[in-house]
C-alpha cells in the first residue's frame, strides 16, 4: 500500500481529521483529537498505527516490516514499511484496529452521540 492509498482510506473512516502538527514530514490521523495514525511524508514512507500492547508485540514477533515506532511509546506504537512485504489487507486491517483503538477510550456520551464511529471490524 502506497502513501496516498493509506491516507484515503485512513480519512474514509467515519470522523477522521488530519493533520500536521509535528511539522510537514507527518500527516497524522485522528478522531475527536486523537491520533490513530500517522504517516511519514519524508525518507521512507511508514505509517504509524496505535495498538493494543500484546497485539503490538505479535506483530513485530510475526512481521520483519513492522517495528516498535519511533519517537512514540513502543508500547501502544507499531511502525510499518510501506514498501515492505504487508498486504494491502493487513495494513487495511491494523488502520481499523488503530481505529477502533481510539473509539474504545472514547466516552459513552461521544459514542452516543455519533452511532457513525461504531468500533470496525479489525
Amino acid at each position: 500500500m502506497d502513501i496516498e492509498s493509506s491516507r484515503d482510506y485512513c480519512l474514509s473512516l467515519p470522523l477522521v481529521t488530519e493533520d500536521m502538527p509535528f511539522g510537514e514530514g507527518l500527516l497524522v490521523f485522528r478522531l475527536f483529537g486523537k491520533i490513530f495514525a500517522a504517516l511519514n511524508l519524508d525518507g521512507e514512507p511508514y505509517l504509524t498505527l496505535k495498538c493494543d500492547p500484546d497485539y503490538a508485540i505479535e506483530l513485530r514477533e510475526q512481521y520483519v516490516d513492522i517495528d516498535p515506532a519511533y519517537h512514540w511509546c513502543k508500547r501502544f506504537w507499531n511502525q510499518h514499511r510501506l514498501r515492505g512485504s504487508l498486504s494491502d489487507d493487513l495494513i487495511r486491517s491494523l488502520i481499523r484496529h488503530a481505529y477502533a483503538q481510539v473509539v474504545a477510550k472514547l466516552t459513552k456520551k461521544i459514542r452516543t452521540a455519533h452511532p457513525e464511529i461504531s468500533l470496525p471490524n479489525s
